[in-house]
């Protein structure tokens, strides 16, 4: 099983797009793919069960049998971080619980699970514990979304050098281009130089997942 964790250098780089579109490229190659998102605030309450926009897309996309609760363990309703959004209902998210979960999923023994992640590498989960920690246990290869904007080259080599030092892969980096950015080919050239993995797609403005999943070289995805 290929495990891969979607990062990104910030908030609303487009992780969701880019986690939907590799499912629907993989999926459309024949693989069994299973999805995760370990943690999501910003639910909308349905039937008595939180759900999140995000988890719910990635489940439309799977090819394996699972549930809501099954793809999304942790669920706040307000569209917050997600620690602040666990402390104000006095509850706390517990790494160990994510990893719990998580192995669930591994069961599937899918050909891929893909892990769609919430903010950035070091999005806090309470108590001084990060997301990023939960990637450690579970030993997942990183993919990380660059998006193209003033700065991303200090935020993508930062992300970067972080994941590494965290004695993980980062197996591949997307550009995100949906906003407008000045000589957008110079930064892309120097992120290609500065990031020592291969830029599998490059993304702008795709009407539909299925549009986005076509940009994918796989190829390049799996020769590492």
């Amino acid at each position: 099983m290929f495990k891969y964790f979607i990062t990104a250098t910030d908030t609303d780089a487009g992780k969701t797009f880019v986690a939907q579109s590799l499912v629907k490229a993989l999926t459309s190659n024949n693989k069994k793919v299973a999805v995760f998102k370990p943690v999501a605030a910003g639910c909308e309450l349905v039937d008595g069960q939180l759900i999140n926009e995000d988890a719910a897309l990635l489940h439309s996309l799977a090819n394996v049998d699972q549930t809501i609760s099954n793809i999304n363990p942790i669920a706040f309703e307000e569209p917050i971080a997600p620690h602040i959004a666990a402390a104000r209902e006095i509850t706390a998210i517990k790494l160990d619980s994510i990893v719990e979960h998580y192995n669930e999923v591994v069961k599937y023994n899918a050909d891929y699970l893909v892990t769609e992640g919430a903010g950035g590498w070091r999005l806090p989960l309470g108590e001084g514990r990060f997301l990023s920690e939960f990637v450690q246990h579970t030993n997942q290869q990183v993919i990380l979304v660059v998006n193209m904007k003033l700065g991303c080259l200090n935020h993508a080599v930062l992300t970067y050098q972080s994941i590494i030092a965290d004695g993980l892969t980062c197996i591949a980096w997307v550009a995100n281009c949906f906003e407008t950015m000045n000589y957008l080919e110079e930064n892309i050239t120097e992120l290609e130089q500065l990031l020592d993995c291969p830029m599998i797609a490059r993304l702008g403005n795709e009407k539909n997942i299925i549009e986005g999943s076509k940009k994918f070289n796989l190829d390049l995805l799996m020769d590492n």
